[in-house]
């Protein structure tokens, strides 16, 4: 595999530097280029990939498929993400699911291939197919991964997602916490405990954590705002699908209104043609 190129190492170096701010920082989730670029130009720091989002865009469904379903390839997502790395002249973070394999020799192959294609960092996840993972076997993963990304040579940022909330553990915030503990002593930079919604967790585990947290916004209804999650401490803010699954909300809602009703009040909220291309001309390097 080639070298990470000057731009990664600068992209990845940047995104580091954004962990060890004061003040969390807000990186919200590009699904392809378009995307991607229309998230830049607002003026975020640091993007991130979905793979929700991806998954819907190519018409599949994302983790725990259901019967007939088709699962995306590491390879379909990487081509993907490599359209997202390119479109963009800013930090991307890849989510990399669990590392498309149990084994903690396919978690490092995995970190090699999203370095290669031009990631900051990625999330590693510890579970599949609805189970956590052993947890002397998550470490390891976690080590693997840690491993093959100081090979490369870069500053890339590794995140250890902990799903124990997610998937009710017997002890879901007590396993979160110790797990999420034991990966950063693993090697990762950034813990991500999904499936919190009030800020009083929020801060057990901005406390009880031993590393810069991420929190994902909008996996539901919520009040959580932003600046509160900043001010509990919180160092990234991400959006996983919520835009994607947003954006497809507002694709289905326009179609009924014009099956429906016959009006099209929906095309008053889009971005005019000429803008767009725009947009799309402009150099990014």
């Amino acid at each position: 595999m080639s070298p990470p190129t000057p731009v990664t190492a600068r992209h990845a170096a940047a995104f580091r530097r954004l962990h060890d701010g004061r003040t969390g920082f807000l990186m919200p989730n590009a699904w392809d280029a378009g995307s991607a670029i229309v998230l830049a130009e607002v003026g975020f720091e640091a993007l991130a990939t979905t793979s929700a989002g991806i998954a819907f865009s190519l018409g599949r469904p994302d983790h725990t498929i259901p019967e007939g379903g088709k699962a995306v390839s590491r390879a379909e997502m990487f081509d993907r993400v490599r359209q997202i790395t390119a479109a963009v002249d800013l930090p991307v973070n890849g989510d990399l699911e669990d590392g498309y394999g149990a084994e903690p020799e396919t978690v490092a192959e995995t970190v090699r291939l999203a370095v290669g294609a031009g990631l900051a960092g990625g999330n590693v996840e510890d579970f599949a197919d609805g189970a956590l993972y052993d947890e002397e076997l998550a470490v390891a993963r976690i080590a693997a991964a840690r491993e093959a990304a100081d090979a490369d040579g870069t500053d890339f940022v590794l995140t250890a997602r902990t799903d124990g909330l997610m998937l009710r553990s017997p002890a879901p915030l007590a396993d979160a916490i110790r797990r999420a503990n034991r990966y950063r002593e693993a090697g990762a930079d950034c813990l991500y405990v999904p499936g919190v919604n009030d800020l009083a967790t929020i801060t057990t585990l901005v406390s009880e954590v031993e590393g810069p947290l991420n929190v994902v916004m909008g996996l539901g209804a919520t009040s959580l705002t932003a600046d509160a999650l900043r001010s509990a401490g919180v160092a990234r803010l991400s959006l996983g699908g919520s835009i994607a699954r947003a954006a497809l909300g507002f694709v289905r809602d326009s179609a009924r209104e014009l099956l429906e009703r016959g009006t099209l009040t929906f095309a008053e909220g889009q971005i005019p043609q000429g803008e767009l291309n725009e947009l799309f001309t402009r150099d990014r390097s």
